[in-house]
């Protein structure tokens, strides 16, 4: 007889291996934190005995639920601005909120909200991607919780890292620092193909293949993302990110919404998973998965509610429930996506999607003790039919509900007994939450009148690159500069020629930087008009870092379509002063010592100030930028112009 350390009778035990057995009445023994045996109560109970034997008086003892994709810091910013377009919330609230609020602190607090919340409603694992992600990674060490814990790489600032260099030195860290611990993954997890640069992604790739973790990413969430992704990249998302080589590492790629099915069998035939977050989906107004066709295909699917700032819950027994009712309705068809292919997704199959599935998602010997009761008896899930087996998959998917959860126990260590917490201390995290909220609200009472936050609120803005390097030189005639640009160690790589007609908008609190409304006419050979460009600019406030001949900007800078008149973005800003600057603009990006720059040779119309040699360059990265700060003085003195006569404002900064 094996003496063991805890023994669970008397359960309705859904194993949730390859060939579904149940036993009913039941039973699992434990031993340390690995399930010793599962089978029928009078075989278990004759074969083992020591330790706690547990009475489940009828429960159904499960694998733990597995939430594959969430930003559980995030809980601190539940219901801060539902009912809005994705961009509008992400760029609008969540992104300057968090760069205002994020801290360790921030992200520890949040995340141990969300632990009572997943463990509460029977999650035993759950996959990550935030800042701070130690934090993240200590938070659930505390809770007793299994979880993949992702570091963001983003091609701009982030709360924890000034630049995608810092953060990709600070993941490495992160990676090694946690290797090998028995319940934490530590990963990377660059944030998308938009926010991230070919460099990023081939990057992040590298050090996840190097550490042998996977790679979390979100992948084609919003029709806008395919669009651009056409546009920008000629190609749908899936094949650019491949082009990236992300697809060399292990990839759990959330939402995946906007893809076909070659798509579809790309990402199979690099045993990539995808996590469905119906729910985010579906409030975001994103779209619904095409999960059934994936499934078909063979992909591994995951069930995850993305973080509650888009939910607004971590509930997975409402997320299992939404997965199946919106495949029925979106293919009218009753059949598709039964509960138990459901059930499959948040546990086994869930473990399968996050490579974790030697280890976790069913009840069978030498995997690790991660399971959860579930009591049915509950007047929302009464009677019980047993005539058929599947019975009581329906009954845990369309029924029953997260509170019906009564105890957990993860990797052998009992976390929730008899619905009491026993690794948290709730009250304590409940008044610190709501103490972040009251400043959050002050912040955003006080941001009202922002500039940034009414052109984002407009739609289509987008952010670009933080360093900026330019000079500018007068000149007496540009013609001397455009016999310069045939000396052979300067390679024309593309031509223009504009007429620029710029409206500043200044404001009288100077923290708001400047709102530029630009109409581009593109001309032709030939002189005529091509084509005309509206768009708006947000410049915010420059910070300088100053080099012997120029300097290096480092500001905000958004842009996004203008698709109204002038006199309507007039009202809608409110600007206390104009400015108008008109130029003609002959512009060429050049190749110059195996680097790129723009060269402008600009002659003002108005005001008439003359014309002026402007040479420049930006980029997300700090380094690339002090690198090319070093070649622009060659540059312009190759130009056959003196770099100490070089000036570095910007027109508007010339002329207001």
């Amino acid at each position: 007889m094996l003496t063991v350390d805890y023994i669970f009778t008397n359960a309705i035990v859904l194993t949730m291996d390859p060939r579904l057995t149940q036993y009913n009445p039941g039973a699992v023994a434990i031993s340390g934190n690995k399930i010793a045996a599962v089978g029928p109560q009078e075989e278990i109970l004759l074969n083992h005995s020591g330790g706690e034997v547990i009475d489940c008086q009828g429960k159904v003892l499960m694998p733990g639920l597995i939430n594959g994709h969430t930003h559980v810091p995030m809980n601190l910013l539940r219901g801060l601005a539902d009912d809005l377009r994705l961009d509008v919330w992400l760029q609008g609230y969540m992104l300057p909120v968090e760069r205002q609020f994020v801290s360790p602190d921030f992200v520890r607090l949040g995340t141990l909200l969300a632990c009572a919340e997943l463990i509460r409603s029977g999650v035993t694992t759950f996959c990550d991607m935030y800042y701070f992600e130690e934090e993240v990674a200590k938070g659930a060490e505390q809770a007793g919780l299994r979880a993949i814990c992702g570091e963001t790489i983003l091609k701009f600032p982030t709360p924890d890292a000034q630049s995608y260099e810092e953060a990709l030195t600070m993941t490495r860290d992160f990676i090694q620092r946690w290797k090998g611990h028995p319940r934490i993954i530590a990963t990377v997890a660059p944030h998308a193909p938009y926010t991230c640069t070919e460099e990023i992604l081939r990057a992040c790739a590298q050090l996840a293949v190097k550490f042998d973790v996977p790679l979390l990413i979100h992948i084609a969430e919003t029709r806008q993302e395919l669009e651009a992704s056409l546009n920008e990249h000629g190609m749908p998302v899936v094949p650019y990110t491949k082009k990236m080589n992300i697809f060399d590492a292990k990839v759990i790629a959330a939402h995946c919404v906007h893809i076909d099915e070659g798509e579809m069998h790309t990402m199979h035939r690099f045993n990539a998973s995808i996590v469905h977050n119906p729910s985010s989906n579906l409030k975001l107004g994103s779209g619904i998965a095409p999960v059934k066709r994936m499934l078909d295909l063979g992909l591994d699917i995951g069930i995850g509610t993305d973080g509650v700032a888009s939910n607004n819950d971590l509930d997975m027994f409402e997320e299992m429930r939404l997965a199946s009712f919106i495949a029925k309705g979106s293919t009218s068809d009753p059949t598709v996506l039964p509960a138990v292919t459901v059930l499959q997704m948040a546990t086994c199959m869930g473990a399968k999607a996050l490579h974790l599935d030697h280890l976790t998602g069913s009840l069978q010997p030498g995997k690790a003790a991660d399971l959860i009761l579930v009591d049915i008896e509950k007047p929302h899930n009464i009677p019980n039919f047993r005539r058929d087996p599947a019975g009581i998959y329906a009954q845990l998917v369309y029924a029953a509900k997260s509170t019906d959860v009564t105890d957990v126990m993860i990797d052998g260590q009992i976390v929730f007994r008899e619905q009491k917490l026993l690794t948290l201390q709730e009250d304590e995290l409940f008044v610190r939450a709501q103490d972040y909220a009251r400043q959050i609200d002050a912040f955003l009472l006080e941001r009202e009148g922002s500039v940034l936050a009414k052109l984002i609120a407009i739609g289509g803005t987008s952010e670009e690159e933080s360093f900026e390097v330019q000079v500018k030189i007068p000149l007496q005639d540009i013609r001397s500069i455009l016999d310069q640009l045939d000396k052979p160690d300067i390679e024309i790589l593309r031509q223009r020629h504009y007429k620029e007609y710029d409206t500043y908008f200044s404001f009288d609190d100077r923290d708001q930087g400047w709102l530029r409304y630009r109409e581009d006419h593109f001309i032709a050979p030939n002189g005529e008009v091509t084509h005309v460009r509206n768009r708006l600019t947000h410049i915010g406030v420059t910070g300088e870092h100053h080099f012997p001949q120029q300097v290096l900007l480092s500001r905000s800078r958004f842009i996004a379509p203008a698709t109204q008149s002038l006199r309507f973005y007039r009202e809608y800003f409110k600007p206390s002063r104009e400015f108008e600057i008109d130029k003609e603009r002959l512009r060429f990006l050049i190749r110059y010592q195996d680097t790129e720059f723009y060269i402008n040779l600009d002659t003002m119309i108005t005001p008439a100030i003359g014309a002026y040699l402007e040479v420049k360059s930006r980029t997300w990265s700090r380094k690339d930028a002090e690198h090319k700060s070093e070649i622009i003085p060659l540059l312009v003195a190759y130009l056959g112009v003196n770099p100490e006569q070089s000036l570095s404002d910007d027109y508007i900064e010339m002329v207001k």
